[in-house]
C-alpha cells in the first residue's frame, strides 16, 4: 500500500490550525479571567487610586497610601483623606455625598497650588478615587540623589512643625481649620469627650471671630482643665485661608494683673494722701495726679484730666496765684525751664510762699523713662508752729539775757543747751558758738581756768552726770580777778541741769538767795 502525502499534509495542517486557535482561545479566556479577577481593583496604568466602600478602605497603590500616611488628621483612613483633599476641593464633601446618584464626578483644584483633578466612580458599591496631576507628564525627571534631598528636607521640616511647643493650624476663608500640628491636635484631643475622635473639620479651638480679624497681637483664652490658658493669635494672609500660631500668653497675663493689681493700689493710696501728687510723662504730659492735687490747687479736674503739659499745668497755678508771682515773665519761663531741669536730676526742693498767706513745700523727684513727679504739701499749719516756737524761743532767750544772773542750761546728756547775755560776759565766751557743741566737760575746764583751785568744778561735773533723782546745791567760788561769784546747781524736768552764777557783792549783808532767779528761770 503507497503512503499518501496529501492526507498526511492535511493532518498536519489541520493540527497546526487547531492548535493556534486553542492558543488563541486561551489568551482571550485568560484576559477575560483577569478581568474578572481584578474588576475595579486592577490599575493598569498605575498613579494614585483609593478603592472606598463606605468610609473603609479596600485597597490603594503605593502613592494613595503615601498621601494618607502623611496626612496631618488623625483617624481612619477616609478622614486622612478628607484632610487631603478638602483643602485642595473644597466642595468635595458636598459632591462625594451625591456619587451614588451622580455615578461619576470630576473635580478640579482651586487656583491656589498645583492643579489636580479628582474622579471618582461608583461601581458595585464601592467608591473609586483618582488623583492625577495633569502637569506631571510635562516635568522633567527629577534626579535620584535630588529627590532623596528633597524628601530629607520635607522630613526635616514636619518633625519641627511636629515638635513645636507651639499651635499653628490653617483656616479656609470659611474658618474651617483644614491642617494643624501636634501641639494643636493634643490640646483638641484633650477637650473631646471619652470614647469621642477628632472629626474632620479639625474642632476650633479660638473663636472665629478673633482668628478671623487677623489683629496683630490679638489676645484670646481657652478653657484646660487646670484653668484658663492665654494666647497671644499671630496670623499670615495665605490666599483665601490664614496660617495661625498660638502663643502662650500667660506669664504676659500675669504680669499685666499684677501691675494692674499694683496700680491700683497705688491710686488708692495716692487718693488717701495729703499731698498733692502729679506725674508727668517723658513729654511733659500729666500722666497721674491724686485728688490732694485738686483740694491743694483748686484746678479744676476736667482740666486735668485733658493731660496739659507742664507749662500748662504751671502756668493756670500762676493764673490762680498758687505759684510765687516772678517779676516779670522772662524770669517767669526761665524758672519754669529751671525747675524741670532741676526736678529731673532729683534737686528740686522749694517752699513757696504764696500771697493768700499760704506756704506750699513743692519738691521735684524724677522717674523712670524720663518721667517726672511734682509733690505739693500744704505746710502752712507747720510754718505757723514754727514761727510761733522760734516767737516763744526769742522771747525766753530775751527774758533770760534780761537778768542779772548768768544762766547755762545742760541737756541729759551733759551739753550746753542754752545761755544768756550775763553768762557770756562774766565767762568771756559767746554761747552761740557753745551751743549744742560744748558739753559739762569742757566748759568745767573753761571755769576752773578763769578761777581759784576748788573742788566745786569736779562736782559739778559729777552732778550733771547723775541720772535719777537730785537735789539742788549751792557753792562760791573766787575768779582770778577777785570776785566773788555764789554757784547754784538745780535739776530740771527730763534730766536737765541748770547752773546759775551770782556776782556777789562785798557789802551784801545778806546771803545770798538764788531763789527768785530759780523761779523767774
Amino acid at each position: 500500500m503507497g503512503f499518501d502525502w496529501a492526507l498526511a499534509l492535511g493532518l498536519v495542517l489541520t493540527a497546526v490550525m487547531a492548535a493556534s486557535a486553542a492558543v488563541v482561545l486561551a489568551g482571550v479566556l485568560q484576559t477575560r479571567g483577569d478581568r474578572r479577577q481584578g474588576g475595579i481593583f486592577a490599575d493598569p496604568q498605575g498613579g494614585t487610586v483609593f478603592l472606598f466602600d463606605g468610609e473603609t478602605l479596600l485597597d490603594a497603590t503605593p502613592g494613595a497610601r503615601a498621601i494618607l500616611a502623611l496626612s496631618p488628621a488623625r483617624g481612619g483612613p477616609w478622614l486622612r483623606l478628607l484632610a487631603y483633599v478638602a483643602p485642595r476641593f473644597p466642595d468635595f464633601e458636598q459632591r462625594i455625598s451625591t456619587l451614588a446618584g451622580d455615578g461619576r464626578l470630576t473635580l478640579a483644584s482651586g487656583p491656589e497650588g498645583e492643579p489636580l483633578l479628582l474622579q471618582a466612580e461608583m461601581r458595585g458599591g464601592v467608591t473609586r478615587i483618582v488623583l492625577d496631576d495633569p502637569a506631571s507628564g510635562t516635568r522633567q525627571r527629577m534626579d535620584h540623589l535630588a529627590q532623596r534631598a528633597l524628601v530629607e528636607e520635607l522630613d526635616q521640616l514636619r518633625a519641627t512643625v511636629t515638635q513645636a511647643p507651639l499651635m499653628m493650624w490653617r483656616e479656609t476663608a470659611a474658618g474651617d481649620v483644614v491642617w494643624a500640628n501636634a501641639a494643636y491636635l493634643l490640646r483638641a484631643a484633650r477637650r473631646l469627650d471619652p470614647g469621642e475622635d477628632l472629626s474632620w473639620p479639625l474642632p476650633r479651638l479660638f473663636e472665629r471671630a478673633a482668628t478671623a480679624q487677623g489683629a496683630a497681637g490679638q489676645r484670646q483664652r481657652i478653657e484646660a482643665d487646670n484653668g484658663v490658658l492665654w494666647f497671644d493669635l499671630v496670623s499670615f494672609a495665605e490666599g483665601s485661608g490664614r496660617l495661625l500660631f498660638a502663643l502662650p500668653a500667660d506669664a504676659a497675663v500675669q504680669a499685666e494683673a499684677s501691675l494692674r493689681d499694683f496700680m491700683q493700689t497705688l491710686v488708692k493710696t495716692f487718693a488717701h494722701l495729703p499731698i498733692g501728687l502729679a506725674i508727668f510723662d517723658q513729654h511733659r504730659k500729666l500722666a497721674l495726679f491724686n485728688p490732694a492735687l485738686l483740694d491743694l490747687t483748686g484746678l479744676p479736674p476736667d482740666m486735668l484730666a485733658l493731660k496739659p503739659t507742664l507749662f500748662s499745668f504751671l502756668e493756670a497755678l500762676r493764673e490762680r496765684q498758687m505759684i510765687p508771682e516772678p517779676k516779670d515773665y522772662p524770669s517767669w519761663r526761665r524758672q519754669i525751664l529751671a525747675l524741670e531741669k532741676a526736678a529731673s536730676s532729683g534737686l528740686y526742693e522749694e517752699t513757696w510762699s504764696l500771697p493768700a498767706g499760704q506756704t506750699y513745700r513743692v519738691i521735684g523727684r524724677p522717674h523712670p523713662n524720663g518721667a517726672l513727679a511734682l509733690m505739693f504739701e500744704d505746710i502752712s499749719t507747720e510754718m505757723t508752729r514754727t514761727r510761733r516756737y522760734r516767737a516763744d524761743l526769742e522771747l525766753g532767750q530775751s527774758v533770760i539775757d534780761a537778768m542779772d544772773e548768768a544762766i547755762a542750761v545742760f541737756s541729759q546728756a551733759g551739753q550746753l543747751v542754752m545761755t544768756n547775755a550775763a553768762y557770756a560776759t562774766l565767762w568771756g565766751h559767746d554761747p552761740v558758738e557753745t551751743v549744742g557743741s560744748a558739753a559739762i566737760g569742757q566748759l568745767c575746764e573753761h571755769w576752773r581756768a578763769l578761777s581759784a583751785p576748788s573742788p566745786i568744778w569736779a562736782e559739778a561735773e559729777s552732778f550733771v552726770a547723775v541720772i535719777g533723782e537730785r537735789k539742788s546745791w549751792s557753792g562760791e567760788v573766787r575768779l582770778n580777778d577777785g570776785r566773788l561769784i555764789a554757784c547754784r546747781f538745780s535739776p530740771l524736768t527730763g534730766g536737765a541741769t541748770l547752773v546759775l552764777f551770782r556776782l556777789v557783792v562785798p557789802d551784801e549783808a545778806a546771803p545770798l538767795d538764788l531763789a527768785p532767779a530759780l523761779r523767774t528761770a
